[in-house]
């Protein structure tokens, strides 16, 4: 059984208001899922699609790409490769992994203004220089980013539609869920911590009787795949690109959680890494959060690229990344960190799944930090800020008990009528205190 992914309806958005004059780029990380939900509207929304891979398309498939100017012979070419018939209106062709052939990236310009079929392009590390160093990036193309399953799809999958429907129908009567009802939901949410949202180990979690270690397996050859494209793509600071990958864990576990540069070399200045940095956030690897030193003036006007947090993009990959395989040998270690038995910093993991949660729900990364030696008054450290109905959210993220929020009333104080709804993420379920949204 296939994973529903949200981004379906989205792509059928796409299909019934451009009808045929905008091709659809879907972009992501590797492994998320790209190739198999644009198949799936092939077959399910149009009478015929043709799907060419451009990691196995073969010479002549592309030599036909040299001329676009007789577009029947195109056609042709491609029918009579794929062995497939084409509808006029009424079929797709799909570009999967367009980022090894830019040259049928070009052609879309010309193939949207025939119009005689559907477009779509996958492809990871689009933007990449080599990528669309030659070549004159189409107007014609609308784009869709994708990431990995959510919570709500593995909740689906996972056949706990029930449930799914019981927690939004209580947001939305802003009520907490029955107590079981809630124990249950955050069991099924610290699954999702360690498994994560690449599909292959989801469906390996699933199908193998909730299996962490089968999990673990997948979820480590994507890891491999990764570090694959950093030495094959990154050329020239490869090394610098694995120095940040490889220190990821060990900067989350930080109580601040601040990228700290002098952990990699004590002579390293951010200058040197700021390729390696924009590398792995083109390739979707990860998420980069900057601090926004002035949160009166907008978010993203006045931060400081200095000062900057760094998750991973699937919090899964991430437990995988922080341990050693020999350390998650056996399915009985997972088991025994979900049933909390195991001393574990949560804090890092929780963090990150709300990065992943924010960008997914198309929020850039900001967090505000301040610290003064002299005046306590005006340290504070809000974990994230987001612009909600003109105003500024501060949220706060809590893996455990908690008693106070010195940093959101300090916000609060500081920046006052700018600031909306403020919000505490934490473990025990939904409550509203002094102003503040408290968010299982």
């Amino acid at each position: 059984m296939e994973i529903q992914r949200d981004i379906y309806e989205k792509i059928l958005d796409w299909k019934r208001n451009t009808k045929g004059k905008k091709a659809l780029l879907i972009e992501g990380a590797r492994r998320i899922g790209k190739s198999t939900v644009v198949e799936e509207i092939g077959k399910r929304e149009y009478k015929s699609y043709i799907i060419i891979d451009f990691n196995k398309a073969s010479k002549k498939t592309k030599n036909a790409f040299e001329d676009m100017n007789n577009l029947d012979v195109f056609f042709q070419t491609l029918m009579l490769e794929y062995n497939k018939k084409l509808y006029k209106r009424e079929s797709l062709i799909i570009f999967d992994e367009v980022q090894k052939f830019p040259r049928a990236r070009e052609a879309i310009k010309y193939l949207v203004a025939d119009g005689r079929y559907d477009y779509i392009e996958t492809g990871s590390l689009i933007s990449i220089k080599e990528n669309v160093e030659g070549i004159t990036i189409p107007s014609e193309e609308r784009k869709l980013k994708m990431y990995p399953v959510s919570f709500e799809e593995f909740m689906r999958y996972m056949d706990e539609d029930l449930l799914t429907e019981y927690i939004a129908q209580c947001w939305e009567k802003k009520v907490p869920l029955d107590n079981k009802m809630h124990t249950k939901a955050m069991h099924l949410f610290k699954e999702y911590l360690l498994v994560g949202g690449m599909p292959q180990a989801v469906v390996a979690f699933a199908t193998n009787g909730r299996d962490f270690a089968e999990a673990d397996i997948e979820k480590r050859r994507i890891l491999k795949l990764y570090r694959d494209d950093v030495t094959k793509f990154a050329k020239g600071y490869e090394n610098r690109v694995l120095s940040i990958f490889d220190g990821i864990p060990s900067q989350l576990s930080r109580h601040e959680k601040r990228y700290i540069l002098s952990s990699i070399n004590k002579n390293a200045r951010y200058r040197d890494y700021e390729d390696a940095f924009m590398w792995l956030d083109d390739a979707k690897i990860v998420h980069t959060a900057f601090n926004t030193t002035d949160p009166n003036v907008g978010l993203a006007l006045n931060t400081d690229r200095l000062t900057m947090k760094c998750y991973l993009n699937d919090t899964g990959l991430l437990f995988s990344h922080a341990f050693s395989e020999s350390e998650l040998m056996d399915d009985d270690v997972y088991k025994s960190i979900l049933f909390g038995k195991l001393n574990l910093n949560e804090g890092m993991f929780m963090e990150n799944a709300v990065a992943q949660m924010l960008r997914t729900s198309g929020h850039k990364l900001f967090f505000y930090s301040r610290s003064n030696r002299d005046d306590a008054s005006e340290r504070m450290e809000i974990d994230f800020l987001i612009r909600r109905n003109r105003r500024i959210s501060p949220i706060e993220v809590k893996s455990s008990d908690y008693r106070f929020h010195h940093s959101l009333d300090k916000f609060k104080a500081r920046f006052g009528q700018k600031i909306g709804e403020r919000y505490i993420i934490y473990t025990k379920d939904y409550a509203y205190n002094d102003d503040i949204t408290y968010i299982p």
